[in-house]
C-alpha cells in the first residue's frame, strides 16, 4: 500500500465528514440529518476540499493518477485505450472498468498480504462472482461513506433518537455471509445504532442460499407493534417477497408503529418470484403498515464503496417510491452512457449507469455497470439489467 493512496484516503474521510449528516434540529428530543448541498462551500473547510462541485473533478483526476501509478492491472487497461493522466482533460474521460472485469482480474492496489476482506457480487451459484478487495484503510473509507449516505437518507427527518429504532435485517449475519458487502453494511448500521439482540433474521439453506426465519421476524414485528417500538426493517427485494408471501399465506397483517421505516435494495437473482417495484411497495404498506413515504430504496453493488438512494437528503418523500430518482452522495457521480456512442445521454434518455466513486480509493474509481437507467437531472431512474447482461442482485426487481 502506498503512502500516497493512504494520504488520499485520509483526506477523503475528511471530505466525507465535512459533507456528512449533521444534527440541524433536535425538536422533541429527535434528530434531523441532511447532507450539505453540493453548491455551497463548506463551513470551516480544509483548504484541499473547497465546495463540492469544484472539489469532485479535481479529486477524481488526482485519484485517477494515483490508481494509474499503483494499480498495474488498471494501468494496462488504460494504456490499451491510450489514455493516461496526461491525456485527459477532465474527470469524465477517466476510463471506466466494466463490472465483469472484477470477475477475472485483481483490480486493486493492495498487496495480497494487505487484503483482509473481499466482497463478492451476488448472483446464481453458477456464476463466478466479482471480487472487491479491502484492507483496513479501504474499509474505513467504505464504512464512512456508507454510514454518511445511510444516515442522510434513511434517518432523515426523525423526531426521536435514532437509538429508539428496533433494527431487523432480513439477511444472514456476517458470520454466515462474510463476503457480502450488503451484510457488512447492515452490520455497520447495527453498530452505529447500538442495536443488540437477534438483529439478523436470515440464514443459509443446505445449498448456501439465503433464506428467512419467518417466525422470528414475525415475533419481532409483533413485539414492535404491541409495544409501540419503531422498527427499521432492512432487506433485499427477494427477502421482502419471501416475507410478504409468508404473511399473505397466513393472512397476517402487522401495523408497525408510526415512524417505522423500510430500506429495500437489490436481491439474489432467482431467489423468489419477480414482483414489480411498485407492487412490492404496495404489499409492504398493506402487510406491514409502513406508508410509501417511509419506504426508501437503495442502489449499490460490491464493486462500489458508495450507494445511491431514491430520495434527496432533506427532500419530502410524498412522491411514490417507484417514481423517484436515485442520487449518489457528493463524493460520487453517475453518468448515463449510451452503449452505442459511449457518450452521456440527454435528459430523459436511457443508457447504462457509469459511476465515479472517490471512495474506491484502493481499487478503481470509475465503474461501468450493466444496469439501465433514465437520466433525470443529477439523478437517474433505475430500469434494470441490460439485455444479455448476467443477472445479479439489483436485477431481481423490474420497475
Amino acid at each position: 500500500m502506498t503512502s500516497e493512496l493512504s494520504t488520499f484516503a485520509a483526506r477523503l474521510r475528511d471530505f466525507i465528514a465535512a459533507a456528512s449528516p449533521v444534527p440541524v434540529c433536535a425538536g422533541g428530543g429527535g434528530l434531523n440529518l441532511a447532507l450539505g448541498t453540493r453548491h455551497s462551500a463548506l463551513e470551516n473547510e480544509p483548504p484541499h476540499i473547497g465546495c463540492y462541485d469544484e472539489a469532485f473533478p479535481r479529486l477524481a483526476v488526482e485519484l485517477f493518477a494515483l490508481q494509474f501509478a499503483h494499480n498495474a492491472t488498471y494501468r494496462k487497461f488504460c494504456e490499451a485505450r491510450r489514455i493516461t493522466p496526461l491525456t485527459i482533460a477532465d474527470c469524465s474521460q477517466i476510463p471506466a472498468i466494466p463490472t465483469a472485469a472484477f470477475k477475472e482480474l485483481e483490480l486493486t492496489s493492495l498487496a495480497p498480504a494487505q487484503r483482509t476482506q473481499v466482497f463478492h457480487s451476488s448472483g446464481t451459484t453458477e456464476q463466478r462472482p466479482s471480487r472487491h478487495f479491502h484492507g483496513a484503510e479501504s474499509l474505513a473509507v467504505y464504512e464512512a461513506s456508507l454510514w454518511a449516505g445511510f444516515a442522510a437518507h434513511v434517518l432523515a427527518d426523525l423526531r426521536f433518537p435514532i437509538s429508539d429504532f428496533r433494527l431487523v435485517a432480513l439477511t444472514p449475519p456476517p458470520t454466515l455471509a462474510p463476503h457480502s458487502s450488503l451484510v457488512h453494511m447492515f452490520e455497520c448500521v447495527r453498530q452505529k445504532l447500538g442495536a443488540d439482540g437477534p438483529v439478523f433474521c436470515g440464514r443459509l439453506d443446505a445449498a448456501g442460499a439465503w433464506t428467512l426465519d419467518p417466525d422470528q421476524i414475525l415475533a419481532r414485528l409483533k413485539s414492535a407493534e404491541t409495544s409501540g417500538g419503531r422498527c427499521l426493517l432492512l432487506g433485499t427485494a427477494f427477502s421482502f417477497v419471501h416475507l410478504l408471501d409468508d404473511l399473505g399465506e397466513r393472512n397476517i397483517r402487522v401495523k408497525l408503529p408510526l415512524g417505522s421505516r423500510v430500506l429495500e435494495t437489490g436481491g439474489y437473482k432467482g431467489r423468489s418470484r419477480t414482483v414489480p417495484k411498485a407492487e412490492l411497495q404496495e404489499l409492504i404498506t398493506e402487510r406491514l403498515g409502513v406508508p410509501p413515504s417511509q419506504i426508501i430504496c437503495e442502489y449499490g453493488m460490491s464493486e462500489l464503496s458508495s450507494q445511491a438512494y431514491d430520495v434527496r437528503p432533506g427532500a419530502t418523500r410524498h412522491s411514490p417510491p417507484a417514481s423517484r430518482s436515485f442520487h449518489l452522495p457528493p463524493w460520487a457521480r453517475a453518468q448515463i452512457i449510451s452503449p452505442e456512442t459511449g457518450r452521456e445521454v440527454a435528459e430523459g434518455e436511457t443508457g447504462l449507469i457509469r459511476v465515479f466513486d472517490l471512495a474506491n480509493v484502493f481499487s478503481v474509481l470509475a465503474i461501468q455497470t450493466e444496469d439501465l437507467a433514465v437520466r433525470r437531472s443529477e439523478g437517474f431512474a433505475l430500469l434494470g439489467r441490460a439485455a444479455r447482461a448476467e443477472a445479479r442482485g439489483c436485477s431481481l426487481m423490474a420497475v
